[in-house]
């Protein structure tokens, strides 16, 4: 079975959230299943940002895709995932992915103002590869499987596409839903300007209280949906948790197969982590208190380890909490004589509000802007307590 898995952003490629750990572990996983007596032919494709390009493996030119809108022709790069060597398919487009900043926003934290006509393109070339008369005639998939709202535009096109030319054979497609509350959410504008008919704006279609939903698109036109626990996908068919798409959700409820996120135990197994300088396991833990010792010198708070050290390592959103964190971390820091790590990107009042806690307690805070791989493991495995207060989880990869 051929699987072309169409994502955003996949580790160690490029990473802002634990959709990218999804889509570099899964794949790979996938390629040691066996369907049908075959292991699974997996592909990723992905926007060629900067970094992609950067450390992509084994790149060559694979072929091109005309008569885009907005954009015109993209090449696609294929290439292959270091360590899993897992085939890659990156879309070269340089005035959509080629910039400063992060795959979603700008430098300043804004989101691009193109991201319907970047992440449109994604979803387009992700449609046009799944069909058999596909430019890639050598290799046509059997499954899609779309992640997220930047993908969601994907079964749209696919399905107009078969509408419109019913005797070309086409893969089936699955979205998986990481997140609900990030929909991708546009002007009704934006329809025609994506190559979208008409007939599709629509509240059986992707029509979102006048706007044009990216995720709701691929939630209605999908042939399978699937979320990231058993029961995010009950709760994301209640009014609490469905933010607003809780009634399509529910008529499609049969059809939602929620599937437990897996750990990768290699990639965060404290006794062999390249990432650390000692290690340790549940029988000898004497290594982490030295972990613990080398992670309060590397950022600058006092040595102790007797001091109880708290981690964050996250989207700093509401949706994780940190706002009670921060009405409550000067109490921790003075009364309790807590350390505080925290490393994320995320909303500015909370990326402002704790880097004036590192300011203000310069041997008890360190706060880090951004995502840093390293420090991220050495944040989980040297820290006494792991902080993440979330408001709901769909399902809590950092917390596993």
């Amino acid at each position: 079975m051929r699987i072309l898995f169409v994502t955003s952003e996949a580790f160690p490629l490029i990473k802002t959230g634990g959709l990218a750990d999804v889509s570099g572990s899964l794949p790979a996983a996938l390629k040691q299943v066996k369907i049908e007596k075959a292991k699974a032919d997996v592909r990723i494709l992905i926007p060629a940002y900067p970094a992609v390009l950067e450390k992509l493996e084994n790149q060559s030119q694979l072929t091109t895709i005309s008569n885009l809108p907005n954009i015109g022709a993209v090449n696609i790069i294929l290439g292959t995932m270091p360590e899993t060597g897992v085939s890659v398919m990156a879309i070269q487009a340089p005035s959509l992915y080629e910039r400063a900043g992060g795959p979603y926003v700008n430098e300043n934290g804004k989101d691009w103002e193109d991201n319907p006509i970047r992440f449109g393109t994604l979803s387009l070339v992700a449609a046009i590869l799944s069909a058999e008369d596909s430019p890639l005639q050598d290799w046509v998939p059997d499954i899609v499987h779309c992640n997220d709202w930047q993908t969601g535009l994907t079964p749209a096109y696919m399905h107009f596409m078969h509408k419109s030319r019913p005797q070309i054979k086409q893969a089936k497609s699955v979205l998986s839903i990481h997140n609900l509350a990030f929909q991708g959410c546009y002007s009704s504008d934006w329809v025609g300007r994506l190559g979208l008919p008409a007939e599709s704006f629509q509240i059986d279609g992707l029509e979102y209280y006048g706007q044009l939903s990216f995720l709701k698109a691929g939630i209605f036109y999908a042939n399978g949906l699937s979320t990231v626990s058993p029961t995010y996908g009950k709760e994301i068919q209640t009014e609490a948790y469905g933010f607003g798409l809780q009634g399509l959700l529910t008529q499609r409820g049969h059809e939602i197969h929620g599937i437990l996120n897996g750990l990768d135990t290699q990639e965060w197994n404290p006794a062999t982590d390249p990432y650390l300088t000692h290690h340790y396991d549940a029988k000898k833990l004497a290594g982490k208190t030295k972990v613990k010792a080398d992670l309060q010198e590397s950022l600058g708070l006092s040595v102790n380890a007797q001091t109880p050290l708290l981690g964050v390592v996250s989207r700093l959103t509401h949706q994780k909490g940190l706002d009670m964190l921060l009405e409550c971390a000067e109490t921790l820091i003075q009364q309790h004589q807590c350390q505080l790590a925290v490393l994320g990107s995320g909303e500015k009042s909370f990326e402002e509000g704790f880097k004036a806690l590192a300011s203000k307690f310069p041997k008890q805070v360190s706060t880090t802007i951004g995502y840093n791989e390293q420090l991220s493991h050495q944040i989980m495995a040297g820290c006494d307590i792991f902080i993440m207060p979330s408001r709901f989880e769909p399902c809590g990869l950092n917390q596993m």
